[in-house]
C-alpha cells in the first residue's frame, strides 16, 4: 500500500515558503537527491529546528544522524539558544567524516560531538539528561529504544521519531513486515504512556512528537 500520502505539489509549496538555507545545507540537499539518501528534507528540518528553539534545547542527542543534515538544523537552534551540545551518532565512519566536513563548514564544530557507534548503546553510556532526542535508527529497533531514551530525557523534553507513517504502510492492516509492525508498536506505546503527550505530524514521512510530562 506504500503511496504518496500528499498532494504532489504540497512539499514543493511548503519548501518555497522557507527562508533560504545556507549554501552548505543546500549542497547537502543536492547530494541527497543525487545519491538518493533519505534525509529529512528542509520542511521537516525547519520543524525540528522550531521545536528545539521553542523548548530552549541546549543538549540534543540524535539516534541515527546520517551525514549530518538533521544535525545542522539542531545545531542552529542550539547556537541560537545560547550554546550547548548536539550529539551526532552513526555506525559508519564515512558518514561521520562527511558530517564533520559539512558541519565544520557551517561553523558548528564547537557544538557537535561525533560518535561512531550503535546509537542506543551510545545513549546508554551517556551521563545526564537531554532536552531533545531525535530517533531515526533501524525501524525494528524503535520499540526497544524507548526503555533507554525515556530515563535520559528530561521532564519537559521532547522525543521526535522519524518515518512513523512509513509511506502509508502503517495504514495497511495486511502489511505485517517487521519494520512496519515496529513503527506501529512504538507509536502506540508512546500514546499509551501517561508520561508522554504525543502528536503525529504528517510532515514528509510522518514525525511523532512526544513531550515528556511525567
Amino acid at each position: 500500500m506504500a503511496t504518496n500520502l500528499y498532494h504532489p505539489e504540497l512539499m514543493s509549496y511548503l519548501e518555497r515558503l522557507l527562508p533560504d538555507r545556507p549554501l552548505v545545507m543546500q549542497e547537502m540537499e543536492a547530494y541527497a537527491k543525487e545519491v538518493n539518501f533519505p534525509i529529512i528534507g528542509a520542511v521537516a528540518g525547519q520543524f525540528l529546528y522550531q521545536v528545539a528553539r521553542m523548548i530552549g534545547a541546549r543538549r540534543i542527542f540524535e539516534l541515527g544522524s546520517g551525514y549530518g543534515y538533521s544535525t545542522a538544523w539542531f545545531a542552529q537552534a542550539v547556537r541560537e539558544n545560547g550554546g550547548g551540545e548536539v550529539h551526532h551518532v552513526v555506525w559508519d565512519e564515512g558518514l561521520s567524516q562527511q558530517a564533520r566536513d559539512y558541519l565544520g563548514r557551517l561553523g558548528y564544530s564547537d557544538l557537535v560531538h561525533f560518535h561512531v557507534s550503535e546509537a542506543v548503546a551510545q545513549l546508554r553510556a551517556m551521563e545526564g539528561e537531554f532536552d531533545l532526542m531525535f530517533n531515526d535508527i533501524d525501524k525494528q529497533g524503535y520499540p526497544d529504544s524507548i526503555a533507554v531514551i525515556k530515563p535520559k530525557l528530561r521532564v519537559g523534553g521532547v522525543l521526535l521519531i522519524d518515518n512513523v507513517l512509513w509511506s502509508g504502510r502503517v495504514l495497511d492492516s495486511e502489511d505485517t513486515d517487521p519494520q512496519t509492525d515496529a513503527i506501529r508498536r512504538v507509536t502506540q506505546m508512546l500514546f499509551d504512556d501517561p508520561d508522554f503527550c504525543c502528536t503525529v505530524l504528517p510532515l514528509r514521512d510522518g514525525v511523532l512528537m512526544a513531550r515528556k510530562v511525567g
